[in-house]
């Protein structure tokens, strides 16, 4: 089963992003004379419309906590309505693929790395163009940027590269992206949590990775809002301060909820009222199964998440207590891969379906979930109401138009993973269970 979940991690990395991409793409590897357009407009500058469109690069070492990160920001601005784009890394495409640096000429790796930025540049513009006339707020969320290439070439070939092709760093650093968010490897302090399981490409040691992502990082100074999110907390802090530098880059405020000592507050609901008397909110079908796992320390469950038809799916595995920190690791990945982990749904679970509704209320982001048929019997009519704070419990506003039973932030039975525990299993709970995060 180990193996299992290995190949297919493996399968995700190398596989799952060229499926997504257009057979003419590919060919860019051997049209090495193309010259593509770089300087992609700001913002807003150039639509005349009231929508935002904000381009974000999520770069680093290796294993900074990228994959991870991009699940997290688009499931954040997805539940505030903004439609998510995810510009996948491109060089995952060849190096997946069989492509090696290694088996190369000095030439010949020039031309492999040229290809890879344009392929990059290629696919960002695809996105440009889809985000363009979208009525709507557009976040794209790029697996690196151009200017990543740059740092594994010696400086002489990547001048020569600018000359061959007319580029210009100011164009390819400052004008093509909004933000630059650089997560720093755990190879530089969380070397207890630095893993290569599960990244076929990925072949560093602690040394190489620390070097790794200096350059990374050298490489964009100088883009005016370059952010740097490093490993002074524990990850989970981490992927927080990571939302929480974007929202406060694109002038969202959700007050304290993503500070570092906040905390998951939970509500059991007993009435909500008519739609009209809600606030704007967004609403999603969810639909959540548990996986079979080789640990009974270890958790791994799928999300099923979608709005009119359309669906995003993600795969998020909780690996056992390293240094009293529970590391979860969710990715991104594609339908056809979540029918195939759907394969090891584990049969001591129900499968969870759920509507989440998600909204503001005096500047407080909370989400409402209401438990839907099939469904056990201990979840018929639930509903539960969350938010992270770190107000105490009396200075809460919680909404006044939804009727609150209790709060229940704590009690282990209202969990998803013990909610959907069929009964027959309910005297053999592990004790190492911990509460789902947010965007569960």
């Amino acid at each position: 089963m180990d193996c299992l979940l290995l190949s297919l991690s493996a399968l995700r990395n190398a596989n799952s992003v060229t499926s997504r991409l257009p057979r003419a793409l590919l060919s860019l590897t051997v049209r090495k004379n193309i010259r593509l357009r770089i300087s992609a407009s700001m913002a807003d500058d150039a639509r005349d419309n009231k929508y935002k469109f904000y381009k974000v690069v999520l770069t680093g070492g290796p294993c900074g906590g990228k994959t991870t990160g991009q699940a997290r920001l688009s499931t954040f601005f997805e539940n505030l309505g903004w439609k998510v784009y995810r510009a996948p890394e491109s060089a995952h495409i060849y190096l997946g693929g069989g492509a090696r640096f290694s088996d190369m000429s000095k030439e010949e790796a020039f031309s492999f790395q040229e290809n890879i930025i344009k392929t990059m540049i290629m696919v960002e513009n695809t996105f440009f163009g889809l985000a363009e006339d979208r009525r709507q707020d557009v976040l794209l969320i790029c697996d690196r940027g151009v200017m990543d290439g740059s740092a594994y070439l010696p400086r002489e070939d990547w001048e020569r590269m600018k000359a061959k092709n007319g580029w210009h760093e100011v164009d390819l650093r400052d004008n093509r992206y909004n933000q630059i968010v650089h997560m720093v490897s755990a190879a530089s302090g969380a070397e207890a949590f630095y893993s290569l399981e599960g990244h076929e490409t990925r072949k560093e040691g602690l040394e190489s990775a620390r070097k790794l992502d200096a350059i990374t990082a050298n490489a964009w100074v100088g883009h005016p809002y370059f952010d740097v999110v490093d490993n002074s907390t524990g990850f989970e802090s981490k992927m927080s301060r990571m939302i929480s530098i974007v929202c406060q880059r694109v002038g969202i405020d959700l007050g304290d909820r993503l500070a570092l000592n906040s905390i998951k507050r939970k509500y059991l609901v007993t009435h909500i009222p008519e739609d009209f008397k809600f606030p704007h909110f967004q609403e999603f079908s969810v639909v959540h199964d548990y996986l079979v796992t080789p640990s009974r320390k270890m958790q791994a469950r799928l999300r099923k998440r979608g709005q009119a038809g359309n669906w995003t799916f993600t795969h998020t595995i909780r690996r056992p207590e390293i240094n009293q920190e529970s590391v979860e690791l969710r990715m991104p990945i594609t339908e056809k891969d979540y029918e195939i982990l759907l394969a090891q749904r584990d049969e001591k679970h129900h499968t969870v379906y759920k509507i989440r509704r998600c909204f503001l209320w005096h500047n407080q982001y909370f989400q409402l979930d209401i438990y839907q048929s099939p469904c056990p019997e201990k979840c018929k009519g639930l509903m539960l109401l969350e938010t992270f704070t770190t107000l105490c419990r009396d200075a809460i506003k919680l909404p006044d138009f939804i009727t609150i039973e209790r709060e229940v932030t704590g009690d282990s039975s209202y969990s998803m993973f013990n909610l959907s525990l069929k009964e027959e299993f309910w005297g053999r709970r592990e004790s190492t269970e911990t509460p789902e995060s947010e965007d569960d």
